[in-house]
């Protein structure tokens, strides 16, 4: 479809935002309504996310060739698919930049010709919640906020506090009573106000809703603002340019909120569009822990959204989310790659956690475990084959799990 273009909104409540001059507007995941981005906004009034678009053939034009190695290697190297127009108004800590590991210890072992392991612990924050709230705290920042709140498993939360901090906000986190200590105490200590909850992330994100509307706060959440896909896009982004400007065949990803798996997948149509890209399209896997997989199971019954997962249970505090509200954006996803939804247990994931370290020297968290119990499981159902490159995401560091890795 064609976009508006906002460009030159004279309705700015900040005449010097930062605007990138590639940027048109935001547009309705699901009522294609488009909005102006000169705004501090969450969703659409349909209340679905929104996302970013930008004048991708005048990108084309400035960007005849693709990324080249001297740019700084963070996720800023690809400014002009970014929001923020203005270096100087950027909220970072280093993000991005993550190296793509060659597992050919464990894709010999699988017998696979290929396996990558994409791994996101080399963030500032020690996860890949750094990239998200990286672009969304530049963005709340530019567009007047001064305080915002954000639900939490724990690796978010932590983020939110740093990059806060970074920027001189005030910054709420709502975390479940039970969040591994890790987390907690990295928000506190980076300055954050921690409100601990009786409950699951989905009572985290109620609250912090409510009192955001009571207090003035900003809500950052997973799809409640548009930036933080933008962050996670970028993931796509480095991987195509780490392979050469090209996909692999295969993408095993774990997923809570899913705003990874919908941010590469906007970078890969992105790409595509500016022609970067071939037409192959890898198939996208979805990784879900047995005790909380919602959409694992509203892909196997065929529904366009997800059920809300009753009674969620899993020691991957990542993975605990009941359902997301961008759960039919995943679900498109994983059918229009040809892909797939998998359910893994929690002994399996700290299982293959612990073979990726001895195989290839990683200490990652439960649910980059998580993504090799798929693969494995994927490898027996023959969904993927012995000539299929494949890559793992890997996204947050072992350390902030320590506990569960004790026995």
């Amino acid at each position: 479809m064609g976009y508006t273009d906002c460009r030159s909104d004279p309705c700015s409540p900040r005449e010097f935002f930062p605007v990138n001059p590639f940027l048109l507007n935001l547009e309705c995941s699901a009522c294609s309504k488009v909005h102006s981005p000169r705004q501090l906004i969450n969703l659409c009034p349909c209340g679905n996310p929104l996302l970013v678009r930008y004048d991708l053939p005048a990108v084309q034009a400035s960007l005849p060739q693709k990324f080249q190695g001297s740019r700084p290697q963070t996720m800023w190297r690809y400014e002009e698919l970014l929001p923020p127009g203005n270096s100087q108004a950027r909220i970072s800590l280093g993000e991005g930049g993550t190296p793509l590991l060659d597992a050919g210890g464990l894709a010999s072992s699988l017998g696979l010709s290929r396996l990558w392991i994409k791994d996101e612990s080399a963030n500032p924050t020690g996860s890949f919640k750094a990239r998200g709230l990286s672009a969304a705290v530049t963005m709340a920042k530019a567009l007047g906020a001064e305080k915002l709140a954000i639900p939490s498993a724990g690796n978010a939360g932590g983020a939110l506090a740093a990059y806060a901090a970074r920027a001189g906000l005030q910054a709420h986190v709502f975390m479940p009573r039970d969040v591994p200590p890790a987390n907690r105490i990295e928000c506190e200590a980076l300055g954050a106000r921690v409100h601990l909850v009786d409950g699951l992330i989905t009572d985290c994100g109620r609250l912090a809703a409510q009192q955001a509307r009571a207090n003035g706060w900003f809500d950052v959440a997973t799809l409640k603002e548009p930036y933080r896909i933008e962050g996670k896009k970028t993931l796509g982004l480095e991987l195509a340019e780490q392979l050469q400007w090209r996909l692999p065949d295969v993408i095993i990803y774990p997923t809570g909120g899913g705003t990874g798996l919908v941010g590469m997948w906007k970078a890969f149509q992105e790409m595509r569009q500016l022609g970067w890209l071939d037409s192959k399209q890898p198939r996208m896997v979805s990784v879900q822990a047995d005790g909380c997989a919602p959409v694992v199971r509203a892909f196997e019954q065929g529904k366009p959204r997800c059920e809300p997962w009753s009674q969620a249970s899993t020691l991957a505090a990542g993975l605990r989310v009941p359902r997301a509200i961008g759960d039919f954006l995943i679900l498109e996803i994983l059918r229009q790659s040809g892909g797939t939804a998998v359910a893994v247990t929690d002994r399996e994931m700290l299982d293959e956690a612990r073979t990726m370290g001895r195989s290839e020297g990683l200490f990652v968290c439960p649910e980059g475990g998580a993504t090799l119990a798929a693969l494995k499981k994927l490898i027996q159902s023959r969904f993927v084959r012995p000539s299929d490159e494949v890559v793992l995401f890997n996204t947050g560091s072992g350390l902030k799990y320590l506990h569960l890795f004790e026995a």
